[in-house]
């Protein structure tokens, strides 16, 4: 066992824990439900957090390496957003039904957008390409971060 500082959605907090520990179990036992556990390997996306800005699946994430660091999840990222461009046009576009993959589609599109905030059609799918869903189709998704990518530049 070892001591680890996180910051987590803008809150610091430590942890006594194995080394090896996944990050996505350190998360959740802190209290981020915002974090889904879909997989476990590291194949659906559904827990990807952003770690220091950089998407990744928080299951494949030893603890060690995000000693330090600044993670973000779902909750923070609509947090950091207030009324978040991006959650209105997943519902406008019908891109969210069951919500299993919701989490980290939100969390890699939210990392996308910042870092292009004009992305066309072939970067947001290459963004998301990590992020499977199974029951609302990768069209409605696609639509919806192109509509939030709008919103944004309109309202700058």
């Amino acid at each position: 066992m070892s001591r680890h500082a996180l910051i987590v959605d803008g809150r610091r907090i430590l942890v006594e824990r194995d080394p090896m520990d996944r990050l996505l179990d350190v998360l959740r036992d802190a209290g981020a439900k915002g974090v889904r556990e879909g997989c476990g390997e590291g194949e659906c996306g559904s827990c990807t957090v952003l770690l220091d800005d950089q998407p990744v699946c928080a299951c494949l994430v030893p603890v060690f390496q995000a000693d330090g660091a600044s993670i973000v999840t779902s909750a923070g990222v609509i947090d950091a957003a207030g009324q978040d461009a991006l959650a209105s046009a997943m519902l406008t576009e019908g891109g969210v039904q069951c919500g299993a993959c919701t989490p980290g589609i939100a969390v890699t599109a939210h990392a996308l957008l910042a870092k292009d905030p004009a992305p066309d059609r072939d970067a947001v799918r290459d963004a998301l390409a990590g992020n499977l869903c199974r029951c609302t189709g990768y069209e409605r998704i696609l639509r919806a971060v192109l509509r939030a990518a709008t919103a944004k530049e309109e309202a700058s």
